[in-house]
């Protein structure tokens, strides 16, 4: 089958717009946010790899529409929109050992948090934590970054936060003391999309839906 030059001029330039419009919401996602109590700057995106950039894809799941699925195995956090659906992050996770599993539920949320390190992080590694005991106000220089969701399991805290972070370059790593960490960018748009109730998933080891 031939192809006219008009129609392949029309097809090029489709293509090209669809990537054109890909860099433009990766700019709008990761753009500065002087709205903020604490401005955030521009995220550089040759700092993020693609596949760990805020993105709307294809997911088959059997959790309802609103429900956090965080795959630890994958780096990958899912907030299921429903009709095969989701909205795909990136995330750093914690070292073995230090990972929530299972079910959980949003306890409650908050935005530029304070920081204080728990009882067993100061006990596995005073040196670090010990100085912070006494919590570190919200801000660009704090760990949890510009927002954090705190996971309960019946009624209790269970120490774990998907929250934000100053350590950019983690996400994708295997490296925090459990909770799960994101881009400010993006825990900012998790953060508007979900509420206290709200379900959430942690996936370990083998990969399930």
């Amino acid at each position: 089958m031939s192809i006219s030059r008009r129609g392949f001029l029309l097809g090029a330039s489709a293509l090209l717009a669809g990537c054109a419009t890909n860099g433009t919401s990766d700019r709008a996602n990761y753009g500065d946010r002087m709205d903020e109590k604490h401005p955030l700057k521009a995220m550089p995106l040759d700092k993020i790899k693609p596949e760990l950039r805020r993105q709307e894809v294809a997911y088959e799941t059997g959790h309802d529409a609103g429900t956090i699925v965080v795959d630890t195995p994958a780096r990958r956090l899912y907030y299921v929109l429903g009709g095969g659906r989701a909205m795909r992050y990136g995330i750093g996770v914690g070292r073995q050992g230090y990972s929530l599993a299972g079910n959980a539920y949003i306890g409650r949320k908050a935005e530029w948090p304070s920081w204080t390190p728990t009882p067993n992080m100061i006990r596995r590694d005073p040196k670090k934590n010990l100085k912070y005991a006494g919590g570190v106000p919200g801000g660009i220089n704090n760990p949890l970054g510009a927002r954090a969701i705190y996971l309960y399991q019946n009624g209790n805290d269970t120490m774990f936060r998907i929250h934000g972070t100053n350590q950019p370059w983690s996400i994708g790593e295997a490296m925090s003391s459990g909770c799960v960490r994101m881009l400010n960018h993006d825990v900012i748009d998790l953060y508007a999309r979900v509420e206290a109730g709200g379900r959430v998933h942690v996936i370990q080891g083998r990969r399930e839906a």
